[in-house]
């Protein structure tokens, strides 16, 4: 049961993230803002996906997931705000 949950949280992180990364460019001005704000979402996911994965260290099934759990967990906020934005027809910044 665990395995089951731990992968449709992974999913849904994963489609959350995808999400982030997707709007950033429509909302953000200027490619190096963009790459930016891009590569601080990644490596702070990717440092929170390695602690989150540290969990399980006997089952690399588990790890895998907890680590897409938190690389998505840190992108919820971007994806949160960038649906507002796009919500409210606001431009660029």
């Amino acid at each position: 049961m665990t395995t089951v949950l731990m992968f449709l949280a992974a999913c849904a992180m994963v489609a959350t993230a995808a999400y982030a990364q997707y709007r950033v460019p429509a909302f953000t001005e200027g490619s190096h803002k963009v790459l930016l704000t891009r590569m601080v979402l990644i490596a702070t996911g990717i440092a929170l996906g390695f602690l989150g994965a540290q969990s399980f260290p006997n089952d690399p099934l588990l790890a895998v997931f907890a680590f897409l759990i938190g690389v998505g967990t840190v992108h919820v906020p971007a994806a949160f705000i960038l649906f507002v934005k796009q919500e409210r027809g606001a431009g660029r910044s």
